[in-house]
């Protein structure tokens, strides 16, 4: 089985993989008392070369157990400054970068095109956030409308009840989400209001073209 076949491990198997670890070290550390000063020892190349092959696969569970154990970490509380050390890296944004380069991601995507592409989400995340408190306004009175409305079908009855918990929160940004799930319900019966949801929010919830 090969690092891309094997699932990878959930943070609640960390006993196991500690436990797998440790065992690991203590037979590094026996194979290399016995073998300090034998040199090859006379092995044959097969018995090498399946060495070889052992060593590959054991180092190919290594680099998939990683990325659980730091988000175990960051589960107990861990920063990223606090993991740089025990990854072999001098900054909270190498730790990370490690990290996000070694996450299991979608199927044939570099490690760096997932960095990439996490630094992309988090550039719009900000910009939806920005765009979404510079609107709070506007954002807010259309919530409110919607939330007053009386008689909605039931399939609406949910996203609803979703912004009305978002209006009590104090960042606009958190309307956006449940704005776009009501919209759909609303389409037959208030277009006026569907139709203000796409224009506020956009599609994707960001910020239409041409607005700031």
């Amino acid at each position: 089985m090969t690092s891309v076949d094997r699932p990878t491990p959930d943070p609640a198997s960390f006993l196991a993989v500690a436990g797998a670890l440790e065992a690991i070290r203590d037979a590094v550390d026996a194979a290399e008392s016995r073998t300090a000063g034998t040199g090859g020892g006379g092995a044959g190349a097969e018995d090498v070369l399946a060495s070889l092959l052992l060593l590959r696969q054991v180092r190919e569970q290594l680099a998939v157990w990683e990325p659980g154990l730091v988000e175990t970490a960051r589960e107990a509380g861990a920063s990223w400054a606090e993991l740089a050390h025990p990854l072999g890296v001098s900054s909270r944004q190498a730790a990370e970068r490690r990290y996000l380069r070694n996450r299991p991601g979608a199927s044939g995507t570099t490690g760096e095109q997932r960095v990439r592409a996490t630094r992309e989400r988090r550039a719009a995340d900000r910009d939806r956030t920005a765009w979404a408190r510079a609107n709070a306004a506007d954002l807010r009175r259309l919530a409110a409308r919607i939330t007053s409305l009386t008689g909605l079908p039931a399939a609406a009855r949910p996203p609803v009840a979703r912004l009305d918990q978002a209006l009590a929160l104090d960042d606009p940004a958190a309307l956006l989400g449940p704005l776009r799930e009501a919209a759909p319900s609303l389409r037959s019966a208030h277009p006026e209001l569907a139709g203000r949801i796409d224009a506020l929010s956009g599609p994707d919830g960001t910020a239409p073209s041409g607005r700031s």
